[in-house]
């Protein structure tokens, strides 16, 4: 056999496989930790607040202050909807997942905007999803609980004024800046399920809408995005601390995925954890959950004992968002707020040396064959 009649080498999911270079982000293999920019994001977390890592991930350079200050302008002017998007979530149904509200969302938008597809307008188009996307997601909660719309609040800061919209209240400090951290910490991770698809969408030509549509409906799977809200399902299951091993167990032997471990990409544990954990347990201690935080704490060492397994993004991510009033279906939704300011640095970083993502497979289906005769 010849080289050439050699069967292909599959890579099942693309797994290993290198399809493209980015600017964007890396995880450092030597320090297992994740940079946007170059930053490592544990130092992003502690020093900038998420729009500064938005223009990051959009421009390439932390924002001075006159180019902070005119980000928070615009995205402030940018976060109320007009009233035909408004009377369309009202009317979407409640049985719906709060995915499927997002995406139809989008789409509006997209269908709402005249701009030409260019560099600059899409800029602004990026701007535009990070500022209305979080009055949308408000909005959603809300009408799930029966509840009247509140309009943005232009004198508050990104993640305060979402609070408000949400719950008619802005929560400690403690709290908000909790929620930002997570934010930044979701925002960006190099060519994941979700990221590619937009990066797909994009190699076509298509506009930044369609590849954002794109993207949401890759991360509202349970293996990519919807594991937030799948960890804090199963917690609610675990009869507290003690019970962890025997839940594990029997879950394990009825072959269930547990959600909330383990990544292609980190070998040594996920690097954006110790930070979102951190921030975890402060909120645990003003809100008294000690027992939530037991139960968490037991399944994680129950896992590592079992399978060796560290905690991702997600295991945190859970209860974080519990104890900060979020109802589990809009868990995902939160993700997609912070993973607009990546998907579309990746959507300009596609178009600036765009090349069609086509790649090939290997048939393993009948050889030819001829068509019976009358048929």
């Amino acid at each position: 056999m010849t080289v050439a009649d050699a069967p292909p080498q599959i890579h099942k999911g693309l797994a290993g496989v290198v399809a493209d270079t980015t600017a964007i982000s890396k995880v450092d293999a030597d320090t297992n930790s994740l940079l946007y920019r170059g930053y490592p994001v544990q130092d992003l977390c502690a020093h900038s607040g998420f729009l500064q890592v938005a223009h990051l991930l959009w421009h390439g350079e932390l924002p001075a202050a006159d180019a902070l200050a005119r980000l928070e302008a615009q995205e402030r002017a940018l976060r109320p909807i007009d009233r035909s998007l408004q009377a369309l979530l009202l009317g979407t149904p409640t049985t719906c997942h709060p995915m499927d509200t997002l995406r139809t969302a989008v789409s509006w938008l997209g269908s709402e905007d005249a701009q030409e597809d260019d560099p600059a307008a899409d800029t602004q188009k990026s701007l535009r999803l990070l500022a209305a996307l979080p009055t949308v997601v408000a909005i959603d909660q809300r009408r799930r609980r029966g509840l009247d719309p509140i309009a943005p609040d232009p004198d508050l800061g990104y993640a305060a004024n979402f609070f408000h919209m949400t719950f008619g209240a802005v929560p400690e400090p403690e709290v908000v800046r909790a929620f930002e951290v997570s934010m930044i910490l979701y925002a960006e991770h190099s060519f994941n399920a979700s990221t590619f698809t937009a990066r797909v969408v994009t190699s076509t030509l298509s506009d930044l809408y369609s590849a954002v549509v794109a993207g949401i409906g890759a991360l509202k799977g349970p293996l990519h995005g919807g594991a937030n809200e799948a960890v804090m399902h199963m917690l609610a299951e675990i009869d507290g601390p003690d019970a962890a091993d025997a839940w594990l167990a029997d879950a394990l032997a009825h072959k269930k995925k547990i959600m909330g471990f383990g990544h292609r990409v980190y070998k040594r544990g996920d690097s954006r954890v110790p930070t979102l954990q951190a921030a975890l347990e402060r909120i645990v201690e003003l809100r008294g959950a000690h027992e939530l935080l037991a139960t968490h704490t037991a399944l994680a060492e129950a896992m590592h004992r079992a399978k060796g397994l560290h905690p991702n993004l997600d295991y945190p991510a859970g209860p974080l968002y519990h104890l900060m009033g979020f109802d589990i279906p809009m868990f995902t939704p939160l993700f997609v707020m912070a993973r607009i300011t990546g998907w579309t640095a990746h959507i300009a970083e596609q178009l600036a040396a765009n090349s069609l993502i086509r790649p090939l497979a290997a048939y393993e289906g009948s050889a030819r064959r001829e068509v019976p005769a009358g048929r």
